[in-house]
Parts: C-alpha cells; sequence; structure tokens
C-alpha cells in the first residue's frame, strides 16, 4: 500500500546508463594473495579480520538467500561485494534480483516463502513485511553497528513498532542542482548556499534572456514523482524537519499552511515561465518531457540549473565529464541559510527472514565499515550514509559529493515522503495532482485533491 521507492527511481535511471561505468576490483579475504582478472586479494590486503565471524560458529558449507530488485548491471559489483565474507566464513551467498521485488516480496512472504535475507528499498514496505509476521528482528551485533555507523535517522528508518529490523544498506542523495562548472565559470556565476541566493541565481541568468531551469516529469504511469521530489525538498527547507515528519506522517494535512507554502515556494521555480523549461518550451513542456531527458539541455547551453537525484549522472552520454572541473556537476541544494543542511534521500534496508547463525552473520557483515568500504571499491554510481566509509574509496565525484553531504554532521536525513506515504497519496494522487499542477491546476485545489485522497482512519 505504499509507494515506488527511491530505489525504484534509480534503477529506471540506471537501466538507461551510458556514463557510469563499473570498477570491478574487490578486496576479499582468505588465502595467498592473487593477481588474477577477478581484483580478489587476501585478507591481508583487504583490511579484513577473518576472525570476527567466529562469533556465529562454524559457518563452513551454508548458503544465505538474497533476493532484491538491484539487477543486472547494478548486482555485478554487489556481487564482489560479498567475496571477502565468502572467503571467510565458507558461506555461499545465492543472489536473486527482480525488477518486480516489491510486490513479490510481499507474496512470497505472506505464503510463508520468503528468502533469508531481503533489500528493502523503502520504509512503507519495510513496516508491511514485518506484518507478514515472517520478518525477524535484528540481532544485537547489527543494532550495535547501526548505532555505531549511522545516525539515528537512519536506525529509526529500520524500526517498526518500537523494534529495530533493518540496518541501511546503499544511499542515494535527492537534494542536489546539477550545473555545467564551464558555464559558472565562464560567466561569474557562484555556487548558491542559501535559498536566496538560489532565488538570486536564477533570476540573474533569466535576466540574461535565458531560461536558468529546465525539468521533465514523464515517468510512464509514475509521471509526476520528480515534482513530489521538489515539493518534499522544500517541505524540509520552509518548514523544518518536524514539520515535515508531520506532514508524512499525516499528523498536519496535506492541505495546511506548511504544505501550501511548500508548493508556492516550488511554484515560484516550476511555474515560472521566466525560469523553465529551459531549451523545451513553457511550463507544461515540464509534464510532456521524460525525467530521463530533463536535464540533459545542460550539455546543450539552453538550460542552466536541473533539481534531481545523485542517481541522475547516469542519464548523460558516456563521453561527459561528470566531475567539479567537467562538463557536469551538481551542488546541495542549499537550505534556508548556510548553516541549515536538510537532506532528501532514499536507500535500501537489509531485514532477515531467519535467524540462523550463517544470516545473522551476513547481517553483521553488511552493517560493518568494512563491507561499506569494500562496495565502494567495487563499484561506481553507489555511496553509503555509513560514517565509516571512507571518502577515498569512491571512484565517482558525484558519489563523493554525496558521501560529503552524508557524512556532515549537520546534516539532517529524511526519507522520501512519498514513498513512506499510503500508496493512494504516495504513488497515487500526490504523483497525480502534481502533473495536473504542472499543467495548470491552481495549488489549492492541488493540496486539496491530494488530502482528500488520505485514507480514513
Amino acid at each position: 500500500m505504499f509507494g515506488q521507492s527511491g530505489s525504484s527511481r534509480s534503477r529506471v535511471a540506471l537501466a538507461g546508463a551510458l556514463g557510469v561505468g563499473l570498477v570491478l576490483s574487490l578486496a576479499a579475504c582468505g588465502g595467498d594473495k592473487k593477481d588474477d582478472s577477478s581484483g580478489s586479494t587476501d585478507a591481508a590486503s583487504a583490511g579484513i579480520d577473518c576472525a570476527q565471524f567466529s562469533q556465529f560458529g562454524d559457518l563452513k558449507g551454508k548458503t544465505v538467500s538474497v533476493y532484491t530488485g538491484i539487477v543486472t548491471p547494478e548486482d555485478t559489483p554487489h556481487k564482489k561485494s560479498y567475496e571477502a565474507f565468502e572467503k571467510c566464513t565458507g558461506v555461499t551467498v545465492k543472489y536473486e534480483g527482480d525488477k518486480s521485488f516489491e510486490t513479490q516480496i510481499l507474496v512470497r512472504a505472506k505464503a510463508g516463502n520468503p528468502p533469508d535475507i531481503a533489500y528493502v528499498p523503502q520504509p512503507g514496505l519495510l513496516k508491511q513485511l514485518v506484518d507478514t509476521g515472517k520478518a525477524v528482528e535484528a540481532p544485537k551485533e547489527v543494532s550495535d553497528n547501526t548505532d555505531k555507523w549511522f545516525g539515528k535517522d537512519w536506525k529509526s528508518y529500520g524500526t517498526v513498532n518500537g523494534k529495530f529490523y533493518a540496518a541501511p544498506l546503499g544511499a542515494n542523495v535527492k537534494s542536489l542542482v546539477w550545473y555545467s562548472p564551464k558555464e559558472f565559470k565562464d560567466k561569474g556565476y557562484t555556487i548558491p548556499t542559501t535559498l536566496d541566493e538560489l532565488k538570486q541565481l536564477s533570476d540573474k541568468i533569466a535576466a540574461t534572456g535565458s531560461k536558468p531551469w529546465c525539468a521533465g516529469i514523464g515517468s510512464g504511469d509514475a509521471t509526476g514523482w520528480p515534482v513530489t521530489d521538489w515539493v518534499e525538498d522544500f517541505m524540509l527547507r520552509v518548514n523544518g524537519v518536524d514539520a515535515y515528519d508531520k506532514w508524512v506522517s499525516h499528523e498536519i494535512p496535506f492541505n495546511g499552511p506548511e504544505s501550501t507554502a511548500a508548493w508556492n515556494a516550488v511554484g515560484d521555480y516550476l511555474k515560472n515561465d521566466k525560469f523553465v523549461n529551459g531549451g523545451i518550451g513553457d511550463v507544461k513542456s515540464i509534464a510532456a518531457t521524460s525525467f530521463q531527458d530533463g536535464g540533459l539541455n545542460i550539455l546543450e547551453g539552453t538550460c542552466s540549473l536541473h533539481r534531481q537525484a545523485s542517481f541522475y549522472a547516469a542519464n548523460f552520454p558516456k563521453a561527459t565529464k561528470i566531475a567539479e572541473d567537467g562538463d557536469i556537476y551538481a551542488f546541495y541544494l542549499p537550505g534556508k541559510d548556510a548553516s541549515s543542511k536538510p537532506v532528501l534521500g532514499g536507500g535500501e534496508f537489509v531485514v532477515a527472514f531467519a535467524d540462523r547463525p550463517e544470516v545473522k552473520a551476513f547481517q553483521y557483515y553488511l552493517s560493518t565499515e568494512i563491507w561499506a568500504n569494500q562496495k565502494a571499491k567495487a563499484s561506481s554510481g553507489w555511496v553509503s550514509a555509513n560514517k565509516g566509509l571512507n571518502i577515498e574509496n569512491l571512484t565517482n565525484p558525484i558519489d563523493v559529493l554525496s558521501a560529503k553531504i552524508l557524512q556532515d554532521p549537520n546534516a539532517q536525513f529524511r526519507f522520501d515522503g512519498s514513498d513512506m506515504m499510503p500508496a493512494a497519496v504516495g504513488s497515487n494522487a500526490f504523483w497525480k495532482q502534481a502533473t495536473a499542477w504542472i499543467t495548470g491546476q491552481d495549488t489549492a485545489t492541488t493540496v486539496n485533491n491530494i488530502e482528500a485522497a488520505w485514507p480514513k482512519k
């Protein structure tokens, strides 16, 4: 009953990835150092102490099944990152990726045939799985790791009815604005550090006769979701994290003053014909443009700014240099002031349906800083909120930027709101009414319609 996950959206973007390569080198555990095409090395060079797994007993010959929506090609670095665990413990990890994961995992759980481990991309889906009675609480070792390596906000998303079930896995940052470093340098534009400065920059670009922003919200049955991300980002910035939490849980109404203020703030950009849609058309053209194409005109010089998540990097052509001194880069969508750091994003959580020692051991491994660093070395286009992640291990400039944002001590991370709302709202009314709003519907009608769609208790 909950909306599509940010992970789902990531997969849509990455399915057509042209510019994100995989660096498939991984330090794996056990044996003599090898020099082969797999990039495997011994435990010492990987910095992994296999003795840490002895607390779970003799695991040789055991198997752990993993079920996830992370599919080819993103599944390859995941599988590589398990080699250290497998070599240390003798456990075989059986990986199954499925594009229909989010519906099938519920079917399997309710039928009494769940996997040992599932990577769940939404807190709402996690709650549904717990409600089946098949999910098991995370072991103390995993809970302790989560306390050590992740913030309280992340642990709260893996907690249902006061019990901790799922440690975080990967993460994505949605509070980004894509731009051309060359254009900024040539025209003397500076990266804004407050919302006021962002508006001033937009006005400055518009004064040149160019439309500063470009956007696209087309996504098949999910058309409209990029607008919900805009609204969520501005809900955080205009009203603060406490109001955001109450809005997501419907403790304050969707048509209340806080929500209306956020929509109006977004409207200052997305419904402003002087600001959009650079290189494409007028405001209504946003709805007719796919989200994959929404920011590509930055490369053409007909658009300067595009608000979209870290995973949007996958949509630029293969030859595009994505870096601070490249063709394309991104900056943090600023808060009200320079010290305010609200961060909108998404991620996956590791939930178990079995409490066998080998399952606990694998959960433990995935919750460590060791695994986060192994995964970082194995792939590009991936980041974690794990505080033990060494940013130097990240191979992609956008990953580095995302990790710095997540690790900022002032960061206040909040999960994508529509992913936590009931499906009647998050993946239905919110998306559809946002699309109607872009094509001309007024704000009052929009928020009233979404409020009316909220399930009655």
